[in-house]
């Protein structure tokens, strides 16, 4: 049963960072006219989504390896997401433009992320014992 857990989190984990590497960079560098299509963006909200990827990547190899430090990269992403989550209410309140959708895709990311480190913390930390 922890073997499945970890391969399912891992599959899970791998899809979410490259679909996340994917469109944060996709929007960063205009890669397939992606920009255009999103709207009124916050650059700082897509910036912190691409190093959270890179993080999520760190951690990939760490549970793949079932290295204890493989938390570690979550955790970062987890305070980086919720500074730019404080960082979009600022923005909001002085006027600047954004889509809704932001708001609830932060929430949606910094929960997901939430989990994929309580199960990291598992399978490296708890059941590796």
């Amino acid at each position: 049963m922890k073997k499945i857990i970890k391969y399912i989190t891992l599959i899970t984990l791998i899809a979410f960072t490259l679909l996340t590497l994917f469109l944060s960079s996709s929007v960063i560098f205009d890669w397939f006219g992606i920009r255009a299509k999103e709207g009124n963006y916050v650059l700082f909200v897509v910036w912190a989504n691409l190093i959270s990827s890179f993080l999520y990547l760190c951690s990939i190899y760490g549970v793949i390896n079932l290295k204890k430090w493989s938390i570690k990269p979550l955790i970062a992403s987890i305070i980086i997401l919720i500074l730019a989550l404080i960082g979009l209410f600022i923005h909001i309140n002085l006027g600047g433009l954004y889509e809704t959708r932001t708001v609830g895709a932060l929430f949606f990311r910094i929960t997901v992320t939430l989990i994929f480190t309580i199960l990291t913390y598992l399978i490296t930390i708890k059941w590796h014992k």
